[in-house]
Parts: structure tokens; C-alpha cells; sequence
């Protein structure tokens, strides 16, 4: 179980302080549930990885400082005046200082936690990285020490004098939907499509 977080002075939501939340609960369950960027997390680590050539991750390993923000748009939302259409989301910063693994276990660990992220099942279903493919890719820790969440849900907040605007107003909700799978034209057609691709969603990391 993680310890109890209190927020730093860089991490604290300073704009709409209420939407501000400091529990790890939340925060892993958004950085769970974030796509854009192959990333994953085992416990209390952020891994990411790339080629072992990539400048902006041999830069990390130097110890510079790092920012990580992962952002989950759930809707948006219009008001009736345009200063005040907003979205809503759940957002998550850590700040820290990454390092290289260099654990040949570790990196396969942290590997599979970026695999299983993406897509639950499928490195188990996979051939697994060889030697070759392990050199060629430079996987970073980032301890989740200082961070912060920040969520907008709900409806519009409009002026109240804009109540009365003849125009509508409301939420449209956002979500990432999974098509049907379309198989590679080599694939052996007799295999049958895994149900981790049939059934595909990132609504279970909710």
C-alpha cells in the first residue's frame, strides 16, 4: 500500500484550486488509463522507454529534472458564453529525476508493465525481446514522488446573467472506442482473433 502524499510547492494546483487531488489512488488510476505515450507503471515507477540512441532519453540519464503530464479528455463543454466552455478531463504531473535501468530483469519487467499497459495479454501472446532488441532500447525509471492530479467534471459554470442565453448548452462526452480488429494478411487465418483484441476498451483502467 502507498504512503500518504502530501503535495510540494511545485506540485500544489495553484488555478482552480479545488479540482487539485493528492491521493495516489487517483493519479495511478489516470496514469493507468493514459495511451498517447508508451509508457507503464510497476508500483511506485513510471517506466519509459526508447532507442538507446534517442538524445532526448540519453539527456534523462544525465539526471536532469523531469515533467511527466498524462491528460484523459472525458468531454466537452459548452457553455453559453465562450470565455467559459471548458472540458472535462483528469490530469495527472510527476515531477522527478529519471534514471537508466540497467537490471537485465528489471527491464524486462519494466518492458512488460509498458506492454501490459497498452494492452493486457498481449506480451505473454508474444515473442518475448532478444538480446539484440534489449540493447537497442534504453528503458528509464521515474520514481512517483512528487506529483499531483487535477479533474473538471460536471456541467458548465456559466455568469449568471448568461442563464438566460438562448442558446444550448451542456456536456459532450468523449471516449476512445476500439474498432473490429483487422487482421494482418500474412496471419494465419485458422487463429482466431485473441479476445484482448475483440474485446478491447480502456474503460477497465477507469
Amino acid at each position: 500500500m502507498s504512503e500518504p502524499y502530501s503535495p510540494s510547492a511545485r506540485t500544489r494546483v495553484i488555478r482552480e484550486p479545488h479540482r487539485g487531488v493528492y491521493d495516489r489512488a487517483t493519479a495511478y488510476q489516470i496514469l493507468d488509463q493514459g495511451f498517447i505515450w508508451a509508457y507503464g507503471r510497476a508500483g511506485d515507477n513510471l517506466y519509459i522507454h526508447g532507442s538507446a540512441a534517442s538524445r532526448m532519453l540519453r539527456n534523462l540519464d544525465q539526471g536532469i529534472p523531469v515533467c511527466v503530464t498524462v491528460t484523459l479528455l472525458d468531454g466537452l463543454v459548452l457553455a453559453r458564453s465562450v470565455f467559459n466552455h471548458s472540458m472535462n478531463y483528469r490530469s495527472v504531473v510527476v515531477l522527478g529525476t529519471a534514471t537508466a535501468v540497467e537490471d537485465r530483469e528489471e527491464k524486462l519487467t519494466a518492458l512488460r508493465a509498458i506492454s501490459e499497459h497498452i494492452l493486457p495479454g498481449r506480451w505473454a501472446d508474444s515473442r518475448q525481446p532478444n538480446e539484440k532488441e534489449l540493447k537497442a532500447t534504453l528503458v528509464m525509471r521515474l520514481p512517483i514522488n512528487e506529483f499531483s492530479a487535477k479533474v473538471r467534471t460536471g456541467a458548465p459554470i456559466d455568469d449568471e446573467e448568461d442563464y438566460s442565453f438562448p442558446t444550448w448548452a451542456g456536456v459532450i462526452p468523449l471516449e476512445m472506442v476500439a474498432r473490429t480488429p483487422i487482421p494482418d494478411e500474412r496471419c494465419d487465418p485458422k487463429l482466431p482473433v485473441p479476445a484482448y483484441a475483440s474485446k478491447y476498451t480502456r474503460d477497465g483502467c477507469r
